[in-house]
């Protein structure tokens, strides 16, 4: 299992991002283990890289707007 910090730097983004994907959805699922401390299976973190990591073309990749 990692910690937010090393499951942000696996997944190539701030753990930020991962605080605001657990608030809103569309990120990796994660494991409370108390109060404050969130971690996730790296099984889950390679599920996610598949399923939104890789595009084909722009096309597929969400736009900003």
């Amino acid at each position: 299992m990692m910690r937010t910090p090393e499951a942000a730097l696996y997944l190539g983004c701030a753990p930020a991002t991962l605080s605001k994907w657990r608030c809103v959805g569309g990120g990796p699922r994660f494991v409370k283990l108390g109060p404050r401390i969130v971690a996730y299976h790296v099984e889950d973190l390679n599920v996610w890289l598949a399923s939104h990591g890789t595009k084909r073309n722009t096309a597929d990749a969400p736009s900003a707007a």
